[in-house]
């Protein structure tokens, strides 16, 4: 017995001694834990209390300035962008080497290509590219341009082709540029209409088009911007007060219509007479020219691919808003992801694609993966291009350029009441053109007009977002470091910087009728007087403008 107890007083002090050691290690490592945390803390608070020195001033909107004066220059987009994004990190860390790259490579290249929305937008990118190749492969591009040439007998009927199409299109611009690209390059080509011309159709029918479309990813963005508020019905309301979308349209149409061009563009249009659809030497899509397959190609293996690549985005927009959990459809695309969205509904589509091609025999299965590689090569420009605005972005950002304008904005909102939409329009053009973002452009003003005139005047605070709205459009328009104006370029096989310097003068024109008439909307109020009026200017400046080259050319 003495013996038994002698065990289990020695496994007692034995479980004993086993637990004081194991809560004595646990006190050890939860200090060296909290420790760790502790310095993990502070240095988390000194990077967060790091402000440069340049912050919040107009120095955070020098190095998209310079990148986009350089660009405009030397006609190089890749050298003009990293040059401009160098000055953001050297003013971001104050001129130090060692902070200068990390924060150039770190928080800017490598963080861009890391964020989730961004990838997305790659992906759906890299798998439009390969679409267009397939639908070359296929023959379906060729067959649609002998069908388009026996039925669209004109330059004039081409262009306006373009510009219906780009209409109809109106989910995402990003989806608008290259799909309505790749469905109407054979035809204006075959009509002799410049890649340039092409370029500015295509752009001027993505966001002007999307931001006055109530069921796009546009309106699900400025929806979520405007707190307090109706979203959705601020938006509808805003729509007949957008003048730069809608005086872009009358503007594309009375072009085409009218047979007038201006600019750097007409010279890209006499030379695109005369066979030449480029002007300049460069031509980075040159290696991406159609390929007319077997000749077994017809019409619908076009038309099938760019409808389900229409019908699965929507499902897929709709599903990351919720649709499919029961969510209302318009609520669901208000709610949605356009990034996921686009990305997993041309996934299915390439899918589908594919294997409608092999059921009809058109493509084997070798053969369309053989379109992924060369697919991807087709977008890299556009997909380096991005990068680098993405990471321009974040050095302004980084440098505070948003507080910066959000500061003019609220100065400039005190005593000039009525003139304050075009003020407002006017920030938002040069925001949106230095950063190349106008949904970022939104996040910023949008509050800032809702809480001036939240509960006090909400017909000035309709114009007012609705002039944000137009001028973040505007600038985003004419911005080369626009990811939308990337992907026009994209989409026509454009070099970018004629996209730019072409289409820059035609919407400058615009602006300034816009603003014209945002002046006179904060008088009058009434969209269904001024929008005419508007209107009506646009196309008096044009048949101007006509008679001004035509005396010239005499």
């Amino acid at each position: 017995m003495k013996g038994t107890k002698a065990r289990i007083t020695c496994l007692i002090t034995m479980l004993l001694t086993f637990t004081w050691s194991l809560w004595a290690f646990a006190q050890e490592a939860a200090t060296e834990a909290m420790e760790v945390a502790t310095e993990a803390a502070e240095v988390a608070a000194a990077a967060a209390e790091y402000t440069p020195k340049m912050y919040a001033t107009f120095w955070a909107l020098v190095p998209p300035i310079v990148a986009i004066v350089l660009a405009l220059i030397t006609k190089e987009v890749y050298s003009s962008l990293f040059i401009g994004i160098v000055i953001g990190g050297l003013f971001y860390s104050g001129f130090s080497f060692e902070g200068t790259v990390l924060h150039v490579f770190e928080d800017g290249i490598v963080g861009s290509l890391v964020d989730s929305y961004n990838m997305g937008i790659l992906v759906f990118l890299v798998v439009l590219g390969i679409m267009v190749c397939l639908m070359n492969m296929a023959g379906g591009s060729a067959a649609f341009g002998r069908w388009a040439t026996d039925h669209i007998k004109s330059r004039a009927g081409a262009q306006l082709a373009t510009i219906l199409l780009g209409v109809l299109i109106f989910i995402d611009d990003y989806f608008n540029c290259l799909t309505v690209g790749s469905v109407m390059r054979p035809v204006t080509d075959k009509h002799n209409v410049s890649r340039a011309k092409l370029a500015y159709l295509i752009d001027a029918t993505a966001a002007p088009i999307c931001i006055i479309a109530p069921i796009s990813s546009w309106a699900a963005a400025v929806t979520g911007f405007v707190e307090g508020e109706d979203g959705f019905k601020v938006f509808i309301n805003a729509i007949p007060y957008n003048y730069y979308a809608i005086l872009t349209i009358v503007m594309m149409v009375g072009l085409v219509l009218m047979r007038v061009d201006f600019g750097p563009m007409k010279k890209h249009e006499v030379n695109a007479l005369k066979g030449d659809l480029y002007t300049t030497p460069d031509r980075p899509y040159a290696n991406a020219q159609q390929d007319d397959g077997d000749a077994k190609g017809t019409v619908i293996d076009l038309v099938f691919p760019i409808i389900s690549l229409i019908i699965c985005c929507v499902i897929g927009m709709i599903y990351t808003g919720g649709f499919f959990s029961g969510t209302g459809f318009v609520e669901a695309f208000s709610n949605s992801d356009a990034s996921v969205g686009l990305m997993l509904g041309s996934f299915f589509a390439l899918v589908i694609t594919i294997a409608f091609y092999a059921v009809r025999r058109v493509l084997k299965f070798s053969q369309s993966m053989s379109c992924i590689p060369e697919g991807f090569k087709a977008m890299v420009p556009a997909i380096l291009i991005l990068t680098f605005a993405w990471t321009l972005k974040t050095m302004t950002d980084s440098l505070g350029a948003k507080i910066f304008v959000a500061e003019v904005v609220k100065n400039a909102s005190g005593g000039m009441v009525s003139i304050l939409p075009a003020v407002i329009f006017l920030v938002a053009c040069f925001l949106a053109f230095a950063t190349g973002t106008s949904w970022g452009t939104f996040g910023i003003l949008i509050p800032i007009v809702v809480s001036v005139f939240e509960g006090t005047d909400p017909t000035m605070m309709i114009i007012s977002i609705s002039a944000c709205m137009a001028g973040a459009v505007c600038g985003d328009h004419c911005s080369p470091i626009s990811d939308t104006t990337i992907m026009a370029s994209a989409g026509a096989q454009c070099n970018h910087v004629n996209h730019v310097s072409t289409q820059l003068p035609y919407a400058v024109l615009c602006a300034v009728v816009s603003f014209v008439t945002y002046i006179l909307a904060g008088f009058i109020r009434n969209p269904w007087i001024v929008l005419p009026i508007g209107i009506a200017l646009m196309l008096i400046v044009l048949a101007v403008i006509k008679k001004t080259v035509a005396s010239d050319a005499e």
